[in-house]
């Protein structure tokens, strides 16, 4: 397979930097932590572009790691090989990646063909993501290190007729870095069409992975999806941040009576209304009564308190409230305050399902603000079950942990 719009990527220069850091920081390598901050590095050889490799040695001047290096970002060196020397080529890379994709196999079935493939830092492939939809794949780059060994990263899937080319905020801003090369970009010689239909447990969704946040759609959710499957028969089911409707989908798959999904994005529920339209071969999903609102998560809430309108299953998976450590605190307000305005909507002895996929707040942090809301609330709750990450979004290392989800009675 070709990759046209690769063909004036230049390489990295073969000569490696050195570079001598922090006893911090070389403590915090051995522990398995995958990146090095510019602040961290006491000495360095000579300047570099991004891509190219960076040994790190320790106090003793012995090898410490190997990584990737990016003058453009403040994770200076992103690590790929600690502790033991490796040489770092197409080979490597290409081992690398079939051993993330082989842990994924058990997804690969005739009812899912939407997963990741590759989840950066906690695949050893620190800021690289690879995700499946159908025979489309999307690559994205958190860092324009990446850019210049694309070519070994697109060959190591030679199956997928698609290959789409997305880049994180931060990368976008490094042009001179990109070489040409822009959020969207077709990396193979087809085109895919405006959005491409995958599976999902058996329920079909689109992606839109040129201009869809993320790679297009959050498949991080799917586990907790099927779980809210189960729990919807005969219920009426509020999704609040809805996005495409994938919890939406999922509780009408499973039996109930009427769904709601609110979200502020016109696009976001327009594209709910097409999934809704993908699934109609489901008797379940023909049966559901649908709903959709464009409208502020918050603000909706607040109006059908209002009105008294009550709910048996209130879903809130909000996007991330903390960027960073000095948001945590309003982040942990802003979860309690949503946890009591999903409970105002929420029919006693009804099921609470409340998800957070800011990094920067632990799960024991989040899980309690939310028993704090609803004590507040005079709402106490049982708890069915706390979640994590799903098998395709492994964690190797503490900062990589975001995604946590409560299913309570209230």
């Amino acid at each position: 397979m070709t990759f046209p719009a690769l063909s004036n990527i230049t390489r990295p220069s073969a000569q490696k930097i050195v570079l001598r850091v922090s006893a911090n920081a070389e403590k915090n390598i051995r522990r398995g932590h995958p990146w090095v901050f510019e602040k961290s590095i006491l000495k360095q050889s000579r300047h570099g572009a991004p891509g190219e490799l960076a040994i790190l040695f320790d106090a003793k001047r012995e090898f410490l790691a190997i990584g990737l290096y990016d003058p453009t970002s403040p994770i200076r060196v992103r690590i790929l090989q600690s502790g033991k020397p490796a040489v770092i080529n197409s080979n490597w890379l290409q081992e690398k990646i079939h051993t993330a994709s082989a842990l994924r196999q058990p997804l690969n079935a005739p009812h899912t063909n939407g997963y990741r493939l590759v989840h950066g830092e906690n695949d050893g492939l620190p800021g690289l993501v690879v995700d499946r939809y159908a025979d489309a794949l999307v690559v994205k780059l958190y860092t324009p290190a990446w850019i210049p060994y694309l070519k070994e990263i697109c060959g190591a899937f030679p199956s997928y007729k698609y290959i789409v080319l997305r880049f994180s905020r931060s990368a976008q801003k490094q042009t001179a870095a990109l070489q040409g090369l822009a959020d969207g970009s077709m990396l193979t010689s087809h085109t895919p069409p405006g959005a491409i239909l995958f599976k999902e447990n058996g329920i079909i969704f689109e992606c839109d992975p040129i201009n869809g946040q993320k790679t297009g759609f959050f498949l991080d959710q799917r586990e907790n999806r099927e779980r809210i499957r189960n729990l919807s028969q005969h219920k009426t089911v509020l999704n609040v941040f809805s996005y495409t409707g994938g919890f939406s989908l999922y509780a009408a798959a499973g039996g109930a009576k009427a769904v709601t999904s609110v979200d502020l994005s016109l696009p976001a529920t327009q594209a709910v209304l097409r999934n809704i339209k993908h699934n109609q071969r489901l008797p379940e999903v023909r049966a559901t009564k649908f709903e959709t609102l464009t409208e502020d998560a918050f603000k909706a809430l607040t109006e059908m308190k209002a009105s008294g309108r009550k709910f048996d299953l209130v879903i809130l998976d909000p996007p991330m409230f903390a960027q960073n450590q000095m948001q945590v605190e309003a982040a942990l307000s802003a979860y309690r305050r949503l946890t009591q305005l999903g409970l105002s909507v929420l029919k006693s002895g009804g099921i609470l399902a409340q998800a957070s996929c800011s990094s920067r707040v632990s799960a024991e942090r989040f899980f309690e603000s939310i028993h704090q809301a609803a004590q507040a609330a005079r709402r106490p709750l049982q708890e069915i079950q706390r979640t994590g990450h799903a098998l395709d979004h492994p964690i190797a290392f503490k900062e990589g942990a975001y995604l946590k989800c409560l299913f309570a009675i209230a």
